[in-house]
């Protein structure tokens, strides 16, 4: 969140980073409560210093044997008591409003990311992977068909079991995503992180801490409660993202700065309700409402996260390098940017065989597998997450970073359209061959049951 200076402070900076990402809030409304909350706070000090010395006399009064002004004295102690309440009863009324509204203000946009109004002015930094690509079928059949008629992914079933927007995978298939767990987990240890397995309900304190409330409610999965507001703080929720557990690790807590950079990662599923998103994405398991990713979550000193920023989109391309899938890198403009980041780059996939959305010149599209974010102090203050570099210095608040290290089902999209054959077989990437037994080739299965019958 900003703090409470800087709003103050900075007011039309703030009403910009309003406009250019496109939020709605009373700006003026939260200065008018700062201004009037600290007037208050400044007539309850005054009150408070006139209430002791108005205390100190009234002794000194009765001392002196002057009842009649020990009496006043008394009469205007009692009156000063009550206004102080009053003040102080509105003070906290302010506050309690104060905060609740800085919590609506995103995240102030870093001055090099460029300004626009949708995704279609994010910039393209660079393109990778397309001067060597393989030779694929004349015409490259969708994920969602082939995994069908390898009996890998199976969406009536998944369906069956927890309703639409759920799949199952099986056979090679599941062997497929459990395989580039393991890869991304590995290379991201040789990259220095350590592993978490964090709890997969996460309550609102720590929802609230990452910057998914109280913007976001309406995607997630809520345990408990009847989604009525005020969330309560211990209300569970499924993670919609490593993140949120991941980040809450240090919630309120001090670090020291021999402990930094603080390198995490983490797999776990995720669970988005993507309630906006209804008619979009029907088909395949590029959109779902549960899906597998491996997170990497850094805590950095202020004056290094730019350079962490550009460590942590590397670490994360990494993985598509080693992959061999062709890729690019975009830059997010401020409409595209997102409440709680003040820069982020996405790392696209590309899936040669969906038509649903324009790719590059081979045709295809891209798909979004990873968001690498800079969020600065702005986690860090909701989350209380602060550091020192020695325990007799003053604690400062960090900056946390996080990308996505890979999305595991549009990973899998690229795989099953980019390593396809021309008949019908997919290649398994070679460096996840060691994952899956050492098969070079998904050939599929047979189908189970009397669905077989309709096939003869």
């Amino acid at each position: 969140m900003l703090s409470r200076q800087f709003v103050r402070e900075n007011p039309e900076t703030v009403r910009e980073a309003l406009e250019n990402k496109g939020v709605d809030v009373d700006l003026d409304r939260i200065l008018e409560v700062d201004e009037e909350w600290r007037a208050l706070k400044r007539r309850g000090d005054d009150l408070r210093h006139e209430r002791n010395e108005t205390s100190s006399r009234i002794g000194d009064l009765k001392q002196a044997g002057d009842e009649e002004a020990a009496q006043e004295a008394i009469e205007r102690s009692g009156k000063l008591k009550s206004e102080l309440q009053d003040v102080e009863d509105r003070a906290e009324a302010l506050e309690a409003e104060l905060e609740e509204s800085l919590l609506e203000l995103p995240q102030i946009p870093h001055e090099s990311v460029p300004v626009g109004g949708d995704e279609s002015e994010n910039e393209e930094v660079r393109r990778e992977g397309f001067d060597d690509l393989r030779d694929l079928p004349d015409e490259v059949e969708p994920h969602y068909d082939l995994g069908e008629d390898l009996e890998i992914l199976d969406f009536e079933r998944g369906a069956k079991v927890a309703g639409g927007g759920f799949y199952v995978a099986k056979g090679d298939g599941a062997r497929l995503e459990h395989a580039l767990i393991q890869f991304m987990l590995d290379v991201h240890r040789e990259q220095g992180y350590t592993d978490v397995f964090p709890p997969i309900p996460v309550n609102s304190a720590s929802m609230r801490g990452t910057g998914q409330f109280p913007k976001f409610t309406e995607d997630a999965y809520r345990l408990e409660g009847d989604n009525a507001e005020p969330y309560d703080d211990e209300d569970l929720w499924l993670l919609p993202t490593a993140e949120v557990p991941v980040t809450n690790l240090h919630r309120e807590e001090i670090l020291l700065g021999e402990d930094l950079p603080l390198k995490y990662q983490a797999y776990t599923p995720n669970f988005r309700q993507e309630a906006g998103e209804h008619g979009t994405e029907t088909r395949g398991i590029v959109r779902v409402h549960q899906f597998n990713k491996v997170e990497m979550v850094n805590f950095v000193r202020p004056e290094e996260s730019y350079d962490r920023f550009d460590g942590l989109v590397d670490e994360a391309e990494e993985v598509l390098r080693r992959l061999e899938l062709p890729y690019r890198v975009l830059e997010m403009c401020t409409g595209d940017l997102g409440f709680t980041q003040a820069k982020k780059y996405d790392l696209e996939v590309w899936a040669p065989a969906d038509e649903m959305a324009e790719g590059p010149d081979e045709g295809g599209r891209w798909l979004e597998v990873s968001s690498v974010s800079n969020f600065e102090d702005f986690q860090a203050r909701r989350a209380g997450i602060r550091f020192r570099e020695e325990h007799h210095e003053s604690a400062e608040y960090l900056h946390t970073l996080n990308g996505s290290g890979l999305a595991v089902p549009r990973i899998v999209v690229a795989i099953l359209e980019y390593y396809q054959n021309d008949d019908g077989t997919v290649t398994v990437p070679e460096v996840l061959r060691p994952y899956m037994g050492g098969i070079e080739l998904i050939e599929g299965h047979d189908a189970v049951g009397e669905t077989k019958l309709g096939d003869e």
